[in-house]
C-alpha cells in the first residue's frame, strides 16, 4: 500500500506547521482541518548489504504461502495491529473483516509473490492448527522489473521482542533474492521509532519521507508508540 500526499499538497499553512509539529506526533492543519502521519519508504539494496541467514526461537517455524492460509494470515495482521497506531492510519488493519479483505486485494495481485509471504509460529513441526499457534505474519509483491516490496508485517503482542520481526522481514528478502530482485522497500510510519530501527538494522536506508492523510478532526493524545511493535 502506498504512502498518502505529501504535506506540501495541503497548502502554505501545512507546510509551516508541519516541521514544528512532526517532532510531538501525528501532524495537524488547523486551517484544513486535516490530520497527517508521517511516514518513511525505506530501501534495502542486495549490491549494498550482505544478507543475514534468518533465525528463529526454539519451538518456533516458518509456514510457507498456501491459499487455504489466507484468512490465517489475515487474523495474524489483526491481531499485530488492531491496537496499534498504524490501525488509525490504515482503518482496515483494524477489523479482521479489513485485514481479510487487505489479504485478498494482495493475495489477488498478479505480482504477488508468495517466496516471500510467510507465517511464523509455534506448536508442533507441521505449522497447521490446531496446534499451532500463528504469532506473525509477512507478504510481499513484486513492484518492478528488479524491486519488490514489503506489504505488511506484524507479530502479535504476546509474541514481541524474541526476534519474529526480524526473522520475518529476513526470510522475505531471502524470497526477494531468490526471485531476483535487486531492491526492496517498505513504507513504515515514523512515529514508530522502534520498528524504524529494526529495519536500519537489518539493512534498509530512509530513502524519503511523505505524509499521509488520516482524518478530517483534530488530533487526538496517543500514547507513544510501543517499543516492540512493527510498523506496516
Amino acid at each position: 500500500m502506498q504512502a498518502g500526499p505529501s504535506a506540501a499538497s495541503s497548502g502554505n499553512t501545512s507546510q509551516a506547521i508541519l516541521p514544528e509539529l512532526v517532532a510531538l506526533g501525528p501532524a495537524f492543519d488547523f486551517e484544513h482541518r486535516m490530520r497527517y502521519c508521517r511516514r518513511f519508504r525505506m530501501e534495502f539494496t542486495f549490491a549494498e548489504r550482505k544478507l543475514e541467514a534468518p533465525v528463529l526461537p526454539d519451538g518456533y517455524c516458518f509456514v510457507a504461502w498456501n491459499p487455504r492460509d489466507l484468512d490465517r494470515h489475515a487474523a495474524a495482521k489483526f491481531h499485530s495491529f488492531r491496537d496499534e497506531f498504524d490501525s488509525q492510519v490504515f482503518p482496515s488493519l483494524g477489523s479482521l473483516d479489513g485485514c481479510r479483505r487487505l489479504m485478498l486485494e494482495i493475495a489477488s495481485q498478479r505480482t504477488f509473490l508468495p517466496e516471500a509471504t510467510w507465517l511464523v509460529g509455534h506448536g508442533n513441526s507441521n505449522g497447521k492448527p490446531p496446534h499451532f499457534v500463528d504469532c506473525g505474519t509477512i507478504q510481499g509483491i513484486v513492484s518492478g522489473r528488479d524491486s519488490g516490496s514489503v506489504q505488511n508485517v506484524g507479530v502479535t503482542p504476546d509474541s514481541r521482542g524474541i526476534g519474529l520481526g526480524r526473522a520475518l522481514i529476513v526470510k522475505a528478502l531471502h524470497g526477494f533474492r531468490e526471485f531476483g530482485v535487486k531492491r526492496v522497500y517498505l513504507e513504515a510510519t515514523a512515529e514508530n521509532a522502534p520498528a524504524v530501527e529494526l529495519y536500519r538494522s537489518v539493512g534498509f536506508r530512509l530513502v524519503r519521507t511523505t505524509y499521509k492523510h488520516m482524518q478530517d478532526s483534530p488530533p487526538a493524545v496517543t500514547e507513544g508508540a510501543d517499543p516492540t511493535a512493527l510498523a506496516r
